[in-house]
């Protein structure tokens, strides 16, 4: 028989780490299974949906020369965070169960092969890598990430533009009616290459870098994307389409222009959105002389008006915009001031920050 002696801390956090993939509900039931592997005083847990797959290693040697067993990753997990901090493991495999032990508590559950667990077969050409820390990738990301489609037929719109060229990084997102665009110098220069991360490893992602700055390495490959950050590695199909060309959608030259405070203005939507249409969410913003009014109505005929003082000489324009599209973007920047730019009620908007050109947020108008 074999068996696993493990402390629940040293299984539990890379146990964490690659859980994320797992889906609830899965046509093969090994995909509900994580893997685990003892090799050589190592140990390696891993997961995968077949379009993405996170393996974590521990930090810790493990005693156990050889030990393999793949089990629900939800199981394991919630048995794990139910037991006491400092609790010991033993994992012990019987045929088709492994039994888990640790003090006076026992657990059996069903296990699969692990010889037959997939994996995804990664790529030995690699067309570009860099290094960048975590927490400027986590930051790119959660300026971008809010912008993808969710479930749209224009199927690489269903994930983000991670874009290589000379010495810069550029991610974009859209789903159609928005636009969101992020640039970041690089050490090095590179060759033109953009693949289209799917949207579920985009979140995977975010959720597994950390506010430091420590790096995570990028290795763009054929068909695949590899992030390695510190002990995890996140492999990642791309999805096969053309992302649109987002420089014609970014607009230039607008002669209507304004610059708010970021608070101010988010406070101002919160406020109005509480009386927006629930279904449409629309707010109109009507621009004139030394004022921006928002305004937000419903089926009921109940109004919502808020007004902040701008400094704008120009014709009067009553734009409308979907306010949670305005949210967004407000709730994800750190700027202490945002500038909007205008052409006519037809045109989108572009929001940018303070003192930095390498954002831009696009959103189209609509109809109230």
């Amino acid at each position: 028989m074999k068996n696993l002696q493990i402390a629940r801390d040293v299984l539990m956090k890379p146990l964490q780490s690659v859980s994320g993939v797992v889906e609830r509900r899965q046509t093969l039931p090994i995909l509900s299974n994580v893997l685990i592997e003892a090799h050589d005083g190592e140990l390696l847990v891993l997961a995968t949906d077949l379009e993405i797959q996170v393996s974590a290693k521990s930090v810790e040697r493990s005693p156990t020369p050889d030990f393999s067993v793949t089990v629900s990753a939800k199981k394991l997990l919630d048995i794990l965070r139910a037991l006491p901090d400092e609790a010991n493991l033993s994992l012990e495999l019987d045929d088709s169960r492994v039994r888990v032990k640790a003090g006076k508590s026992r657990f059996n559950l069903q296990t699969l092969p692990a010889a037959d667990f997939p994996r995804l077969s990664e790529s030995q050409t690699v067309s570009a890598e860099f290094s960048i820390e975590q927490r400027q990738l986590r930051a790119l990301l959660g300026l971008t990430q809010y912008a993808m489609a969710q479930q749209d037929i224009r199927y690489y719109l269903n994930g983000m533009l991670f874009e290589v060229a000379n010495s810069e990084l550029v991610l974009v997102a859209t789903d159609g009616h928005r636009l969101s665009f992020i640039r970041k110098e690089l050490p090095g220069t590179y060759e033109p290459l953009q693949v289209i991360l799917p949207r579920k490893a985009v979140i995977e992602l975010s959720r597994l870098l950390g506010d430091t700055d420590q790096p995570v390495h990028v290795a763009l490959l054929p068909n695949q994307v590899k992030f390695t950050i510190g002990s995890i590695e996140l492999v990642t199909k791309i999805i096969d389409g053309t992302f649109p060309p987002y420089s014609r959608v970014i607009p230039s030259n607008y002669a209507r222009r304004i610059e708010l405070d970021r608070i101010t203005l988010q406070q101002a939507l919160h406020r109005a959105a509480i009386l927006s249409n629930e279904k449409f969410r629309g707010v109109r913003w009507i621009l004139s002389t030394g004022s921006l009014k928002i305004v937000c109505t419903n089926t009921e005929q109940e109004e919502a008006e808020e007004e902040i003082e701008v400094a704008y000489e120009g014709d009067t324009l009553d734009i409308g915009f979907n306010i949670t599209y305005l949210m967004d973007v407000l709730g994800s920047v750190d700027a202490g001031r945002v500038i909007c730019e205008f052409g006519d009620a037809n045109s989108s908007m572009l929001l940018s920050l303070e003192g930095r050109d390498d954002f831009k947020y696009v959103v189209m108008p609509m109809r109230i």
